[in-house]
């Protein structure tokens, strides 16, 4: 089989700052109030941030997906990455604490999002991909979710990976999401780097200190460049594209995949002596 690639994965590299933060960095998703989104084309991805204050936030059909109500062909999941929220999903309504998650399948209509307090409001960040089967609506409990310890403090990148959405807990016709967060003292995630050609992947960044940033790396791994990214600021990592990162200090990132294959190990690995 040849592999037909896309104008990006042959241009990324000439790409100026301003265009490669264009083309593959995603912020000002959240704001009070309001539920905002961006579609994108590889994989049919839809991501977002909706952020209810005082009064609950409605998710909506943006008229791109040209559907009678959001989640008529789509699944979806939600993190929440604030205070305590409930997520009304047709009449049924799922508590989610802070990192809690919630899977919906294809063909739930009439979805909204609450915060439990004003003074602690919740933050919901969601993604959604195509769905063509019907799988119910689940809640993750995250303290019940079974972390998975990698890397070293030595290496600078201990961190504990919590696999939230995934086919080993329930079925989802292509989503797979968690949340990862570094130990203090660590810096690095996603070491060594890889690539996994069969799903996309989108990284969402929090618990980013203020005055601080984070140093994404993408790009094939021998022309790789690096995206600087912010609190709450999401990356879109192409199948092409290698993903690891750096910051100043420990901190948090939700990854969230689709794509043909379901399977968290089927990766293509990226030596760091083949990298430059």
């Amino acid at each position: 089989m040849e592999i037909h690639e896309s104008v990006h994965q042959r241009s990324a590299s000439a790409l100026s700052t301003a265009d490669l933060r264009r083309e593959f960095l995603v912020s000002g998703l959240f704001a009070p109030g309001e539920a905002r989104f961006r579609y994108w084309e590889t994989d049919r991805t839809v991501i977002g941030g909706i952020e209810p204050g005082t009064t609950a936030v409605a998710l909506g059909a943006p008229a791109e997906l040209r559907s009678a109500h959001f989640l008529e062909r789509r699944e979806a999941g939600i993190i929440n990455l604030a205070g305590p929220g409930i997520v009304q999903v047709d009449g049924s309504q799922y508590r989610l604490a802070n990192l809690d998650a919630l899977y919906v399948g294809r063909g739930a209509r009439d979805v909204s999002f609450f915060s439990e307090s004003a003074g602690e409001p919740a933050r919901y960040w969601l993604q959604s991909y195509p769905a063509h089967a019907v799988h119910p609506t689940r809640h993750v409990a995250f303290l019940q979710a079974k972390g998975e310890k990698l890397g070293s403090p030595e290496g600078a990148n201990e961190r504990t990976l919590h696999k939230l959405i995934h086919p080993g807990a329930f079925p989802t016709c292509q989503l797979v999401m968690g949340v990862t967060r570094l130990s203090p003292g660590s810096v690095w995630n996603t070491m060594p780097p890889h690539t996994h050609l069969r799903r996309s992947e989108v990284y969402l960044y929090f618990n980013v200190r203020p005055g601080q940033a984070i140093f994404h790396f993408m790009g094939r791994p021998a022309e790789t460049r690096h995206l600087v990214v912010r609190e709450a600021e999401a990356v879109l990592s192409p199948p092409w594209s290698i993903h690891t990162g750096v910051g100043m200090s420990n901190y948090d990132f939700v990854w969230g995949m689709g794509g043909e294959n379901q399977d968290y190990a089927d990766m293509d690995p990226a030596p760091l002596e083949s990298m430059h």
